[in-house]
């Protein structure tokens, strides 16, 4: 169960800075001697046993490095990621999801401000509503980017906040995501997830691999970012702009928002 989000800001602020004691490396091959040092830098930030075992069980994913080094679909021109991505499929699956489901995305609406047609856009695309959540250790591909040179500061946070959702019992050292350890069915980092989940089906706990949860926490992520109720978020509007806060990719945003305006029609 993810709660006491306050702590969570708290943990996530102290470690946006730290000084690292485990070092970081391009290769994989002293994967095992970083881990007791990292467990060192956890231990020190209040991570508890659970954490830290599921720590030391990771293995170096290979899997995790061969994607971060090819991401090459965010660098196509705008017409081409949406082809790539399914835009048209995308859109038509979510304007029958919407129509299915309208009171649920007006409550969210109602809630946070925040459009069905972003929500389902970004539904859409990172798991095809949920039909391919990942297949990869959440734990070990995050500890695999801490441990790796390139956006070691980056990751270090989130793994720390991973290991604090496997000591509370929100995700398991055996838990399932995406290849840079996204959760659920919007692909929330860890640290994302501990400090923006919320209980959307009010049975007491934070389950983004359960729809209404994930839909309420991405909403609940764009709301806290800036995103102002009523205002339009195509590009140059003001909400285009938190949509930059959710994926750093151009070529993103804009296909989110496009989407997201021929959803809502």
């Amino acid at each position: 169960m993810l709660s006491g989000i306050p702590a969570a800001s708290a943990l996530l602020f102290a470690l946006s800075s730290p000084t690292l004691a485990a070092f970081c490396s391009d290769s994989g091959g002293r994967y095992d001697e970083w881990k007791p040092l990292m467990a060192q830098e956890a231990r020190a930030a209040g991570v508890g046993e659970r954490g830290i075992q599921a720590l030391m069980g990771t293995s170096y994913s290979k899997a995790t490095i061969s994607a971060d080094r090819n991401q090459k679909s965010f660098k196509y021109s705008l017409d081409k990621f949406m082809q790539v991505r399914g835009a048209d499929t995308i859109v038509k699956q979510a304007r029958s999801r919407k129509a299915k489901n309208a009171d649920f995305y007006a409550s969210i609406e109602r809630q946070y401000g925040v459009p069905a047609g972003v929500l389902l856009a970004i539904h859409g695309m990172e798991t095809a509503f949920g039909n391919y959540m990942g297949d990869t250790n959440v734990v070990s591909a995050i500890a695999t980017l801490s441990y790796d040179c390139r956006r070691s500061d980056f990751f270090t946070p989130h793994l720390i906040a991973a290991l604090v959702m496997v000591d509370r019992g929100s995700i398991s050292p055996k838990s399932i995501g995406a290849k840079h350890g996204e959760l659920g069915h919007t692909q929330f980092l860890p640290g994302n997830a501990l400090r923006y989940g919320v209980d959307g089906n009010g049975d007491g706990k934070v389950d983004l691999n359960n729809m209404t949860d994930a839909l309420a926490s991405t909403a609940n992520f764009l709301r806290q970012k800036g995103w102002q109720p009523g205002q339009g978020y195509q590009e140059g509007q003001p909400n285009f702009a938190v949509i930059r806060e959710w994926n750093a990719a151009k070529v993103y945003q804009q296909a989110i928002a496009i989407m997201g305006g021929r959803i809502d029609g």
